[in-house]
């Protein structure tokens, strides 16, 4: 292209941009002056409380306003004026939330719900007509003096009327009605809207401000969620739609709207700091979510959230007065490590673009009419970390009242009410006295048990005989449960899905053992009355500790593969919860440690009964041979009976089975039962060991012998003759001489 061609084009374009440059700057111009027109007039109208409102008919001294106004000030009142006729007025004059226009024959003042609130209500006297110079002058000195219609100062030729009225006491408790709003706003719905009819001598006031609003727009972000063929929502993904959301806002340029996210819905609102009070959102299983902002009208919604002024405030210092609120439902949210049950599996999401902590004015969401079927609830929130979430009761408070549900909460972020499978909820008097219990049980439990462990390892192992060694591997797994069960809520507190699971198979693994090695006291003690204190399996200890030891574990690497072990949650009726790494399937643990125990205390009851029975029959046999046998002996033998069942039920395990009457009326009793005796059961056990050999972990020279001492025979040991012995030396079908 030639150089006169270019020099050309550049001509044109100097012409053609000329004069877009102006009309741009000009416009923005015009809307920084209305901003700042719109602030002015906000300010004054805040700081304010006493206002004279003028008709712009009036052909007095008052200068445009709004649309065409002004306002004066004089050292009595404020006066506003405004040109009722502008076609431009509404347009121009909404941002303030106020605003005079003229229909029909009626001079109609529209004001936002921000000035007829408690608290910022306004005192106005509202001026109409011509010629009315005077009035204006003797209601500007008398306006406070004015509590109805003020005296008409002009001749009868004028058309002048006056009225005067607050705000909060005209329109506060109005009902709202829909049809005569419609006709006042020409057919459209105003959402915020009151209006005052304000032409004398009767005023009227007319509720515009909606109960329940549809959001005003609607946004389509470029993140989309499905839950379609059972797909969960990948929980790092809808955390980083819930930080997008604050560039989102920025694209909005009305004061509500609907997001749409494919499953995932959710509305926002955006008040002017002017505006600021508490909103409500409510919505159904199967409706959207509208806009509520009487709190009172919530009882139509089966849930709700509602977001509090003092969350707003925050918001706006935090952000540099560009707050929002956004209430998002996010359904089929992926499962926490825990495999928790979510109430209706929906996780509902709140964000106002900074991070909300500390309220005293808590968040609240309700939920209404739920059909609980036995579970517990409880509040839970994540905060958003994560591809999963992690729930935590922290900073949030349960409310349960009949089939409704309210959750308190101080900071905002994603919350979800889990539900806790039933009958794992106590009072929270009982949960502290059985706590206290278990701890001293336990720890006395373990300490005396240590002592026995020591003694054998260091001491005794080399002289131990059959009976012993099998003792002392009760004695080890029961040590072991003792420290899981100690420790297990200190790592539950830890919020580390994996120390809780592992800690959760070690205390399970302890448990299956001791209740195997149950078993095998009893198979001993079997085989050493039966067989006459001759045991010829081979290879007989290392039989038993496989069955004692590995079986279990077996059970234990299956349940831990399949994921079946993690945080566990119980609930007292005062709102408190406890956590626990333990099993998660309630299925798992009534076939697995449940159905087990059960046939263990079959095998060992039977055990204990026949034993009892052997032992009291011989004992009664021998005492009627010793007819010298003088009264204190007897009485000392009364006391080595109770040892010896006592002794028996501890080495059985028969004191489990009371977990069998936690149920119903005995529920409460049976927990205190259960936890005395087995919390306490290695010190039990102690002494029954202790008190059955002189010297702990006696030994004989052989294995004949050694059956002769076995733990059942030394229960028995005092300085009458042993009715065992006899016992070990002939079989229990053969009648005694």
């Amino acid at each position: 292209m030639e150089p006169k061609s270019w020099a050309t084009l550049a001509f044109l374009a100097i012409l053609l941009w000329r004069p877009i440059c102006p009309r741009e700057e000009q416009n923005k111009e015009k809307k920084k002056h209305h901003q700042q027109q719109t602030r002015d007039i906000q300010s004054f109208l805040t700081a304010n409380k006493t206002i004279l409102v003028v008709e712009g008919g009036f052909t007095g001294t008052m200068k445009p306003c709004c649309g065409n106004g002004s306002k004066t000030t004089t050292t009595v009142n404020q006066t506003m004026s405004f040109n009722t006729t502008s076609t431009t007025l509404q347009h121009e004059c909404k941002d303030w939330g106020f605003w005079m226009r003229k229909v029909n024959n009626s001079n109609l003042l529209y004001t936002s719900k921000t000035y007829v609130n408690n608290g910022m209500g306004l005192f106005l006297c509202v001026m109409v007509g011509r010629n009315c110079s005077k009035t204006l002058d003797y209601v500007r000195k008398n306006i406070t003096a004015c509590r109805g219609t003020c005296p008409l100062i002009e001749n009868k030729t004028t058309n002048c009327s006056v009225s005067c009225f607050n705000t909060t006491t005209l329109c506060n408790g109005t009902a709202y009605k829909q049809e005569s709003c419609k006709d006042l706003f020409s057919g459209a719905i105003n959402q915020d809207k009151f209006i005052i009819d304000a032409t004398a001598p009767k005023t009227l006031c007319f509720n515009c401000n909606e109960p329940f609003q549809d959001p005003v727009e609607q946004l389509y972000p470029t993140a989309t969620f499905t839950t379609e063929k059972g797909v969960d929502i990948d929980g790092e993904k809808a955390s980083k739609a819930m930080n997008d959301i604050s560039s989102l806002v920025k694209d909005m340029n009305e004061s509500s709207a609907s997001v749409f996210m494919g499953s995932v819905t959710g509305v926002i609102v955006k008040p002017k700091e002017k505006d600021i009070e508490e909103v409500s959102f409510g919505y159904s299983s199967s409706s959207s979510i509208k806009i509520v902002e009487d709190r009172g009208k919530l009882g139509a919604f089966s849930r709700s959230v509602s977001v509090t002024k003092e969350a707003f405030e925050k918001a706006f210092k935090l952000t540099n007065g560009s707050a929002f609120a956004g209430v998002f439902r996010f359904p089929n949210m992926s499962k926490d490590a825990n495999n928790s049950t979510v109430l209706h599996n929906e996780v509902v999401a709140i964000e106002m673009g900074t991070i909300i902590a500390n309220l005293t004015d808590h968040i609240n969401l309700n939920f209404r009419n739920v059909q609980k079927g036995g579970a517990i609830p409880s509040c839970q929130s994540w905060d958003g970390k994560g591809s999963r979430p992690n729930w935590t009761d922290d900073g949030c408070l349960t409310f349960v009242k009949g089939d409704n549900i309210t959750c308190e909460c101080t900071h905002l972020t994603f919350f979800a009410v889990l539900m806790s499978p039933p009958n794992q909820t106590i009072s929270d008097s009982d949960l502290n006295s059985l706590t206290y219990i278990t701890y001293v049980g336990c720890g006395m439990s373990m300490f005396f048990l240590g002592v026995v462990l020591f003694m054998h390892f260091l001491l005794r192992k080399s002289k131990s005989n059959k009976t012993t060694r099998i003792l002392i591997q009760l004695f080890l797994s029961m040590f072991m449960l003792n420290v899981t069960f100690l420790s297990n809520e200190w790592v539950a507190s830890l919020n580390s899905p994996v120390a809780c699971q592992m800690m959760a198979a070690a205390m399970h693994y302890s448990m299956l053992s001791t209740f195997t090695w149950f078993a095998v006291e009893a198979f001993h003690l079997g085989q050493q009355l039966f067989k006459s204190g001759a045991i010829t399996i081979p290879r007989y200890i290392m039989k038993v500790c496989i069955a004692g030891w590995v079986l279990p574990s077996v059970v234990v690497i299956i349940l831990f593969s399949l994921g079946k072990y993690g945080k566990q949650s119980t609930y007292t009726d005062g709102g408190k919860v406890m956590y626990t790494c333990w099993i998660l399937d309630i299925d798992v643990h009534y076939i697995v440690n449940i159905g087990y125990y059960a046939l263990v205390f079959l095998f060992t009851f039977t055990t204990f009964i026949v034993v009892l029975r052997w032992l009291f029959y011989l004992k009664s046999t021998k005492i009627k041979t010793k007819l010298g046998m003088d009264q204190a002996q007897q009485q000392g033998t009364g006391t080595k009976d109770i040892v010896t069942v006592m002794g028996l039920c501890c080495l059985l395990g028969i004191t489990w089975s009371f977990a069998f009457f936690a149920h119903g009326v005995l529920k409460v009793p049976s927990y205190y039962i259960f936890t005395i005796l087995n919390s306490f059961q290695g010190f039990f056990m102690f002494l029954y060991y202790y008190n059955t050999s002189r010297v702990i972990g006696e030994t004989t020279k052989d294995d004949r012998t050694s059956s002769k001492c076995s733990t059942l025979s030394n229960t028995v040991h005092t300085t009458q003759e042993n009715p065992y012995v006899d016992l070990g030396q002939r079989h229990p079908g053969e009648p005694i001489r």
